[in-house]
């Protein structure tokens, strides 16, 4: 193949595709559970690509791990110990270690090989994280792992793909998962899951359905969204907890907090953008509002 002439091209939805040129495929293989590509894309730095979805960037990366870690690790009064699903680029884990209050990362990731290749050419996504003393690695399903534990968890972060029929994360956004979360958060304790697109043309694929599934379980539930380029299109975050959780806080509030919690340089989030996160658009409040489905083992819900 002429390399040079490569581009990579993503469906959005069935009628939205983007592209953009490839100048090294870096690495692909087929793990005992999906396609992974490394590639070095020329707008968007290197990319991972798990069965041809873009996971993440390192051109913006660092917005949707920002943004899934940090709102709920700084409206969790003190978050000590953490369970991260997923997760293999060790983005996840690099952000939620810069918080000084943590002590424990429980991460748990199905794929050992996705570990493997994120760990040798997404060097710039971990940056290390991974060799962090306070991690506790485990290869198996997350689901399996919070059915058998007995530990209890501060934050409990998801960042698995999307549910794709048959795919590792299918079963992973219902609301029988969720309870056995529910069952390992420790009082005061918060849930995070990314939730997919919240485009205005597809954000009925899951995030709605997932507000609703969760709305079932937890007192509050807070969604956030947030615009990544290499996605093409804007992306969903939600928060659950039995606790209210003081989403409206005022900006120099976050700010304060940040400062005397996380040591580390962030790059996206901060007081005024974490009120532009949950300051959802008119569609997706009445989306929300209008959605009625709920995931269950036993009806689940995939994408494409």
């Amino acid at each position: 193949m002429d390399q040079s002439r490569y581009w990579h091209a993503e469906l959005i939805t069935p009628h939205l595709r983007i592209s953009h040129s490839v100048s090294e495929i870096v690495f692909q293989t087929i793990t005992k559970y999906q396609k992974a590509e490394i590639i070095d894309s020329t707008a968007f730095g290197r990319c991972l690509i798990l069965d041809g979805k873009t996971q993440s960037s390192e051109a913006d990366e660092y917005i949707y791990h920002e943004s899934l870690v940090h709102p709920a690790a700084l409206l969790h009064s003190n978050p000590e110990t953490v369970f991260i699903g997923g997760g293999g680029e060790g983005a996840t884990l690099r952000e939620i270690l810069k918080h000084n209050t943590v002590k424990r990362v429980v991460m748990v990731d199905i794929d050992e090989k996705i570990i493997a290749i994120c760990k040798k050419y997404l060097l710039n996504h971990h940056q290390g994280a991974f060799n962090d003393p306070r991690l506790e690695l485990h290869i198996q399903d997350a689901r399996s792992f919070l059915e058998s534990t007995s530990e209890d968890f501060d934050l409990v972060l998801l960042d698995f793909a999307d549910p794709i029929e048959n795919g590792p994360a299918s079963m992973l956004y219902t609301k029988d998962f969720y309870e056995i979360i529910k069952a390992r958060l420790n009082p005061g304790g918060i849930l995070v899951t990314q939730a997919g697109p919240t485009a205005n043309y597809n954000y009925h694929e899951c995030f709605t359905s997932i507000i609703n599934t969760m709305k079932l379980l937890f007192e509050t539930v807070s969604p956030s969204s947030f615009f990544i380029p290499s996605f093409g299109t804007p992306w969903g975050v939600v928060l659950a907890s039995d606790i209210n959780l003081a989403i409206a806080s005022p900006a120099n509030q976050i700010d304060l907090l940040l400062k005397r919690r996380v040591s580390q340089s962030v790059h996206y989030y901060d007081g005024i953008s974490h009120q532009n996160l949950f300051s959802l658009p008119r569609y997706l409040r009445k989306g929300i509002t209008e959605e009625t489905r709920v995931i269950r083992d036993n009806n689940p819900l995939f994408i494409t």
